[in-house]
């Protein structure tokens, strides 16, 4: 695989990123919750395009995740529909309504199914859509859909985002040069339960559904799932995986293929820069932080451990303060569930610095050692179990008082 510079967050000016063939978008100013921003995007999908998605496990799932889900399951999309600033979330019998009339507007003017359509929403819980102002903003949309609009897309679906998400790759496949963006959103209420947050990630290549199910489903694993800023899981995370096949390419339908090799490759390296510059951008932080767990007698365990640790107030707050306080680091670890677990055999290193040893502190262990480390960007918090084989990482970040002062004027 061969891949352009990923775009980063927050400079998308004059950097470079690759269009999609197939895939068309436009963005505008419905007027949903913010005044003078865009916050109405429609993506507009080839025919023959493929669409692979996963959503929350919220058990109070949005509205527009049940209307996708079952439009998904009836049809392959011929559009997206995402608003930012109203999740018609919490909005019962009406919120499904006001889901479907937003397709059907959508699908009547784009002369299809309203089962083609799928519906994103991102923003306040617990208010109505305002469908007449979405409706009333399509047709200018869907006169200006162009190639080119993907970062005007990135910004679109902001909310408390600070800055625009877009990575953009190219790689090749069957002697072909394939391209492959995605854009993201998200800061807040952010911890993985299958997606997070909401992703769009499209590539002209031709991948069977099945297949395209399963390298959207491997590449969640490893990214958008391995990722958390608060501990609090939307209801409306939404991840969608597109592939138009304008690329020209044999259209891939065996996962143990090469070209399926070099597709899952791509696919991971977007979905993985897509969610560390979620954690990056997260509300109030100013450090990028690693939890890595060693020597876990399973993945689960190794997870388990790892959220503790990311979830911690205490451990978030002492990374915010750089308060090399690994007793809190050492707390988590042993309420993290582990059954049978041998504190003498564990080790925790804050970067290079070895802080646990032996069951206490490390003998050589200083605290200027450890401030030094604490007072970086990013941050690499290693524990090794002594158990077994398995390891996990989990990206997360500081707790400041930003983050308070963020949620608590949300809706004001």
């Amino acid at each position: 695989m061969t891949a352009s510079d990923p775009v980063v967050p927050g400079q998308l000016r004059d950097l470079v990123w690759h269009p999609v063939g197939g895939v068309r978008l436009a963005a505008g100013a419905a007027g949903i919750r913010y005044q003078g921003r865009d916050d109405l995007l429609v993506m507009e999908l080839a025919p023959g395009s493929r669409c692979a998605a996963v959503f929350t496990r919220n058990a109070f799932c949005a509205a527009p995740v049940r209307v996708a889900k079952t439009h998904l399951g009836q049809a392959m999309p011929r559009y997206l529909l995402i608003n930012a600033g109203n999740a018609n979330a919490g909005t019962g019998r009406r919120g499904l309504a006001d889901a479907e009339s937003s397709c059907a507007a959508l699908a009547a003017l784009g002369d299809c199914a309203a089962e083609e359509v799928l519906p994103f929403s991102t923003g306040v819980i617990g208010e109505h859509l305002p469908v007449d102002r979405i409706a009333a903003a399509l047709p200018e949309l869907l006169g200006r859909l162009d190639a080119s609009a993907w970062p005007a897309a990135a910004r679109a679906i902001m909310t408390t985002d600070r800055v625009p998400k877009l990575i953009s790759r190219t790689f090749q496949i069957d002697g072909r040069t394939a391209s492959i963006t995605g854009i993201a959103k998200g800061a807040g209420m952010i911890c993985p339960n299958m997606a997070t947050m909401l992703a769009f990630i499209a590539t002209d290549a031709a991948v069977a559904p099945g297949v395209l199910e399963a390298c959207l489903g491997s590449a969640v694993t490893r990214s958008f799932n391995a990722i958390t800023v608060d501990g609090d899981t939307s209801t409306n995370d939404a991840c969608v995986l597109v592939a138009t096949g304008a690329c020209g390419n044999p259209e891939i339908r065996d996962g143990a293929s090469p070209e399926y090799g070099v597709l899952q490759s791509a696919v991971d390296a977007v979905c993985v820069e897509l969610a560390t510059a979620i954690v990056r951008d997260a509300e109030g932080a100013t450090k990028l932080v690693t939890v890595q767990i060693e020597g876990a007698a399973d993945v689960d365990e190794a997870r388990a451990v790892a959220y503790t640790i990311a979830h911690s107030p205490l451990v978030k707050t002492a990374l915010f303060a750089s308060d090399p306080n690994w007793g809190r680091i050492l707390a988590a670890v042993g309420r993290a569930g582990v059954r049978d677990l041998d504190i003498d055999r564990i080790r925790i290193h804050l970067g290079e610095v070895l802080i646990v040893d032996d069951g206490g502190r490390a003998p050589d262990y200083t605290e200027e050692a450890g401030a030094a480390v604490m007072a970086e960007p990013e941050i690499l918090i290693r524990v090794s179990l002594g158990r077994g084989p398995a390891e996990a990482r989990v990206l997360t970040c500081d707790l400041s008082y930003d983050y308070v002062r963020i949620n608590a004027e949300y809706r004001s």
